[in-house]
Order: structure tokens, then C-alpha cells, then sequence
């Protein structure tokens, strides 16, 4: 089955769930939802979030508002989500950093696991190991040989202190036995622009971000952290391909607030999957980088579970925090 058929088995099989959960949901929603997204308007999430707000305005029938609240790691935003009224009127985009953040903080101001109600995943983002064109590594076997010949001289940049592209390459220096430098970055733009400059060797960050600069030379692929090449970046191997059991999606999902009647969570599930399962909105989606991947509340806690079992014992090994 290729990559992309597995992706969007779960959108088919919740698609049955759309009419049982409208008539549990009864008359719900009566008025504009909230949907609160912890980044800035504008970045690749945000994107994602207006484009699904704007298709669940028709199939509600309400609108669906997007409000964005940026700071403190994702962890402002989620917090309002958890404190909000469990009525069905608010929801939350969370990414990987969700499941990271209980390992990372030793202080959170609400449970990831007790304080919301799972909705949907609704999609993956690739990441990619880059570098400097001048860097004399062409691939990852010769980036380990580089690293381990020359430990604590190279340094990669991301996006942020405990984002899933932090911690994946974490993940691949516990793994192959590495000392890379991290050095953060408040987004993946200034990160860029310093490994384009010669200042940092190596970047992690978002694949559809970090494309452009790929195509034109500025920057050099080294590896993806996905977990086998996806169909729409075949030409670019996997660390998986070198080093086995190294693999990192950045996931996207929504959440709304514990004690938000189950009827409405099915529901908003349910018509997630089924706008995902759609041919053309799943291509907006791609369009933009994203994979789209729907899936049941209890699938998705599932997911968040295991995430934050993957992560703990990388964020303790590579010793990050931001406490």
C-alpha cells in the first residue's frame, strides 16, 4: 500500500461517523466557534488552521473564528483552551510540541492528558536536515563521519528550544552518538538566514518552509526525518535510510477543552474527516506541505500518548529546557 493510501485510510473510516454524530450533536453549533491558534497569523499553522475555519463555516453553518494568541512555546494559546467553557464553542490547534511539553516543563499551567478533549489529527508536516552548500557533507553518512570527527565544532539551528524539529535531531545525535551544538532561533526565518550566511552549518526545519531555498541552491538537503520518503519528495532520503529508528513527523491536530459534550467532539470530528477526505481541499492541503491525516478522538489519544512517551527520554538525554 503506498504512503500516501495509508494517510488517508482514517479519512475514510470516519467518514460513517458523520451522520450518527450530527443527530447525537443535536442542533449544535448555535453560534461562532472559537478555534484558537497558539502561533501568530501568518506561519505554515496558522495557514492551516484559516483554510480548515473556512470550510467548517459552511459545513456548521456558524462561523468559525480564529483567534491567535502566540506565546511562551504554544503554552498560552493551549492554556486558554483548557480554561475555556466546555460548551463546544472553543477548540485549539495543537502541534508536536503539545506532546513535548510535559517532559520539557517542569511546571505547565494545565494536565496535556486530563485538561482536553482530543478532536482530530489533521495533518503532518515533513522536516529536513539542510545545510550550508559549503559544508562538506553531501548526505547524512557523511555528516555523522564529519560530526564524529570534529565533536562539538558543528552546530544546527531550529525554529525553537522543544519544537518537534529540536528534538528530532536530538533524537538522531542520541542515536548515532553525535555532539552537535543546537542553537535556537525565535522561528525558522532567522535560522535560515544564518545557515544561508555561513554563521550556523546545519538547519532544521519544516521541508515546504525550507523548499524554495532548497530548489535555488541556497540551501542543500542532507536528510528527511520522515519515516520513509513521501511521494511528493522522492528524490530526498530519510534518516531512517542511515541511521534506523530515527523518524519524526510535525503533527497538527485539534482539541477542545475536557467535559465538552462527546457528541460534539464526534461530531467536529467526524466533519474534519470528512471535508479531509475530500479530493480537492486534501490537494489545498498538500499544497501547502501538509499531509493530510484525520482520525477518531480516541485515535488521536492514542497519538498524543505515545508522543510524550517518544519524547520524554529525548528531551532528558539531550538535557533541554526552558524552565
Amino acid at each position: 500500500m503506498k504512503y500516501r493510501d495509508r494517510l488517508m485510510l482514517p479519512l475514510l473510516a470516519c467518514l460513517p461517523l458523520a451522520s450518527r454524530a450530527s443527530e447525537a450533536g443535536g442542533g449544535w453549533p448555535t453560534r461562532a466557534v472559537r478555534l484558537v491558534v497558539p502561533f501568530s497569523a501568518g506561519g505554515a499553522t496558522d495557514s492551516v488552521a484559516r483554510l480548515l475555519a473556512n470550510r467548517l463555516n459552511a459545513a456548521w453553518g456558524q462561523p468559525v473564528v480564529v483567534d491567535n494568541k502566540p506565546g511562551s512555546g504554544t503554552i498560552l494559546g493551549t492554556d486558554i483552551v483548557a480554561k475555556a467553557p466546555a460548551d463546544g464553542q472553543t477548540f485549539g490547534v495543537v502541534v508536536s510540541s503539545h506532546a513535548i511539553n510535559p517532559s520539557l516543563r517542569s511546571k505547565l499551567p494545565y494536565d496535556t492528558l486530563r485538561d482536553f478533549a482530543p478532536v482530530s489529527e489533521v495533518g503532518v508536516q515533513h522536516m529536513v536536515i539542510a545545510a550550508n552548500p559549503a559544508l562538506p557533507a553531501n548526505n547524512l553518512a557523511e555528516l555523522i563521519a564529519l560530526a564524529k570527527r570534529q565533536p562539538g565544532k558543528l552546530s544546527y539551528g531550529s525554529p525553537g528550544t522543544g519544537t518537534a524539529l529540536h528534538l528530532g535531531m536530538e533524537l538522531l545525535k542520541v542515536k548515532a552518538g553525535l555532539d552537535i551544538l543546537h542553537v535556537p532561533y525565535k522561528g525558522g526565518a532567522p535560522a535560515q538566514q544564518d545557515v544561508m550566511g555561513g554563521q550556523v552549518p546545519l538547519l532544521l526545519d519544516i521541508y515546504h518552509s525550507a523548499a524554495p531555498l532548497i530548489r535555488s541552491g541556497r540551501l542543500k538537503p542532507i536528510a528527511l526525518l520522515s519515516p520513509r520518503r513521501p511521494p511528493s519528495i522522492p528524490d530526498i532520503p530519510t534518516v531512517e535510510e542511515t541511521v534506523p529508528g530515527v523518524s519524526a513527523l510535525s503533527s497538527i491536530g485539534i482539541v477542545a477543552p475536557a467535559g465538552t459534550p462527546a457528541a460534539v467532539v464526534r461530531k467536529a470530528s467526524a466533519d474534519i474527516a470528512a471535508l479531509l477526505a475530500d479530493k480537492a481541499f486534501a490537494q489545498q492541503f498538500s499544497d501547502m506541505g501538509v499531509d493530510p491525516v484525520a482520525s477518531t478522538p480516541e485515535d488521536f489519544d492514542r497519538r498524543i500518548r505515545a508522543d510524550i512517551a517518544k519524547w520524554a527520554p529525548v528531551v532528558k538525554s539531550s538535557g533541554a529546557t526552558v524552565d
